[in-house]
């Protein structure tokens, strides 16, 4: 990668790590925090964590559609105060309702589809696998290290207090933006522009689009029953940090190989079904053992060692499958459809483990993600479509052009 390539790929990574970092912390200690409230019940639970995910998904398409035209940089800005401003509303809310108000504000600061177009546009088609690893690698380390130190930081500071450290993470994240991320090249013109129908009825695209909406619905679900589970299965409270360091890290190191090695780079559709697979494998034995700690932490390790591999390799394949002129819209349209997948497992998963139990939901866990190795299958060579795009303009600093998609 050039020195420019990195430059963008290391703080566009930051600004994914410093804004879902607020996100996943609340996932290992937010269920047991609205257990000790009055007027929380399971569904509600599910329903405040899923909030943020469905204003996510209705406004991923057109920040990504505004991106094409107004330049990336003002609407990531846009979206983050929006984000910042959830996050301040959440850390004062007491009532259930007031707290999902502020999940819903927070998930209107919808920017992932743009970073991710702005990955693209920054980076040679030939580096942009790496690009997109480093952002989907961040990811996993930031997953993995909000599970380690939600626990204690619940302890030090109380979830409002983690709302709050929240907000100041987003403002953070600007500041990147404005000085660190670098300014767009310039690009040939588009000869031909891109049917949005293009975005939304790709065969490749659909495949993962239906998967990110899976990784992330049952990760969402999931914890609406592991940190109970913990608890019942007699690990107190504050151990949980030192249990996903440990299973959470594991999944992490099992994960690299299959990231970061060349070996593996030219089997890429054999890693992603085996990584799918995988997942549904550690969600098996997961729902095995919820009474016993180290059937839990087999099952966390298995499922953390696949879900690690695949959020990395999915917004690559995106990137790759997508249509140049229209990286914005498909962008956007991925991310609209991870956050759904937020959405429907925080308050299907909080109904279904209220009303069913969370065996129930972990069996429909599994059946989702049978259903996306079955679509999966089919799946194809990615990043045919524009590969020869401005493969020799990258570092060259202009304002960013309109695109029509």
């Amino acid at each position: 990668m050039s020195a420019l390539e990195l430059r963008a790929s290391l703080a566009l990574a930051s600004i994914f790590g410093l804004r879902l970092f607020g996100l996943f912390i609340i996932l290992p200690v937010f269920a047991l925090y609205a257990e000790a409230l009055p007027g929380w019940n399971l569904t509600l639970v599910g329903i405040a964590l899923g909030a943020y995910g469905l204003t996510q998904a209705l406004l991923q398409i057109p920040f990504g559609w505004a991106s094409d035209r107004l330049g990336r940089k003002p609407v990531m800005v846009f979206g983050l105060l929006v984000f910042a401003t959830g996050s301040v509303v959440c850390a004062v809310a007491e009532a259930p309702w007031a707290l999902i108000a502020g999940r819903t504000i927070q998930g209107a600061g919808a920017i992932s589809g743009v970073a991710i177009a702005m990955t693209a546009d920054l980076t040679r088609p030939s580096q942009r696998t790496k690009a997109m690893a480093i952002i989907g690698s961040t990811i996993g380390v930031v997953i993995a290290a909000s599970f380690m130190v939600a626990p204690a930081l619940k302890d030090a500071v109380g979830v409002p207090g983690i709302f709050a450290a929240t907000a100041a993470m987003a403002l953070a994240a600007i500041a990147v933006v404005a000085w660190a991320v670098p300014a767009l090249p310039a690009q040939p013109a588009i000869r031909e522009r891109v049917p949005f129908s293009r975005v939304l009825g790709d065969p490749e695209l659909l495949r993962l689009y239906l998967g990110i909406f899976a990784l992330h619905a049952i990760l969402m679900a999931l914890f609406l029953v592991v940190p109970l589970a913990l608890v019942r299965a007699g690990l107190p409270v504050a151990s949980h940090s030192l249990f996903y360091l440990a299973v959470v890290g594991a999944g992490f190191v099992f994960m690299l190989p299959f990231v970061a090695s060349r070996r593996f780079a030219a089997h890429e559709r054999a890693v992603f079904l085996g990584s799918v697979a995988v997942m549904g494998a550690g969600l098996a034995v997961t729902a095995t053992g919820l009474g016993s700690l180290t059937v839990l932490s087999t099952g966390l390790v298995i499922f953390f060692a696949a879900f690690n591999v695949l959020e990395a390799k999915l917004p690559a394949l995106v990137s790759k499958a997508a249509p140049g002129a229209a990286r914005g819209a498909a962008g956007g349209v991925y991310s609209s459809v991870q956050f759904l997948g937020i959405f429907a497992g925080g308050a299907a998963g909080g109904a279904t483990a209220q009303h069913a139990g969370p065996g129930a939901l972990l069996a429909a866990c599994f059946t989702l993600t049978a259903l996306w190795f079955v679509s999966a299958w089919p799946m194809g060579r990615m990043g045919r479509e524009g590969e020869h795009e401005h493969e020799d303009n990258i570092g060259e600093p202009r304002e960013p052009r309109a695109i029509n998609p």
